[in-house]
């Protein structure tokens, strides 16, 4: 898998945390729970097929997307390959962490996911000196806790978890969180499904004791 150049991934990244407004509608929308898992449900499915329409040579959907992402990927496709972007896991991820949890873990997961992720890579790129055998480095690792344990917080603090354990539960999520981003290949999930999904998991056995 070739490595973009770093300002193209800057863009990457802030493509990702566009998405801080799936988080945002789960907490005020909150009340809207299963609703809105549906409508991130349907963007998902939508989202496949526009990629599928990629790859079948649809000259629209290729003008567009190449337009908006072509920069962007780490592994441009082929007009015939189907290749499926970050965007569908997320969709995926935040339609999944509605059912399984209540709505202020749901959007918990998914800022833990964006925010996280973005600061793995970015500080990772950009001063990690201590390399791993996946081509990770210690000090996105790091990044990824200390950001991701921050916007876990943040969403969380609407929840009604008192402040000690939501400060233990913002850690233990992060960690788990960077496990499953530091070991996606490993395991075969994607990690823009794989973190909300293992970290939102945690915390539920956490809160149960």
């Amino acid at each position: 898998m070739s490595e973009i150049p770093f300002q193209d991934e800057l863009r990457r990244k802030l493509v990702h945390l566009s998405s801080f407004w799936m988080p945002v509608a789960m907490i005020f929308f909150r009340a809207y729970r299963w609703q809105l898992a549906i409508f991130f449900g349907i963007l998902a499915v939508g989202s496949v097929l526009v990629e599928h329409a990629y790859a079948r040579g649809n000259k629209k959907v290729q003008k567009l997307y190449d337009f908006f992402f072509h920069n962007m990927l780490r592994q441009p496709p082929k007009p015939t390959d189907w290749v499926i972007s970050g965007g569908p896991p997320v969709l995926a991820a935040s339609c999944a962490v509605l059912i399984l949890f209540p709505a202020p873990l749901a959007a918990s997961c998914i800022a833990l996911m964006l925010g996280g992720d973005t600061a793995a890579a970015l500080i990772g790129r950009r001063f990690g000196r201590i390399r791993f055998a996946n081509g990770k480095s210690l000090e996105g690792v790091i990044a990824f806790i200390l950001i991701g344990a921050t916007a876990f917080g943040i969403f969380f603090s609407f929840s009604e978890v008192a402040l000690p354990r939501l400060g233990a539960a913002s850690l233990i999520a992060a960690v788990i969180g960077a496990l499953a981003e530091f070991f996606e290949k490993v395991i075969h999930i994607d990690d823009n499904f794989g973190i909300p999904i293992f970290s939102g998991l945690a915390v539920m056995l956490f809160l149960m004791f």
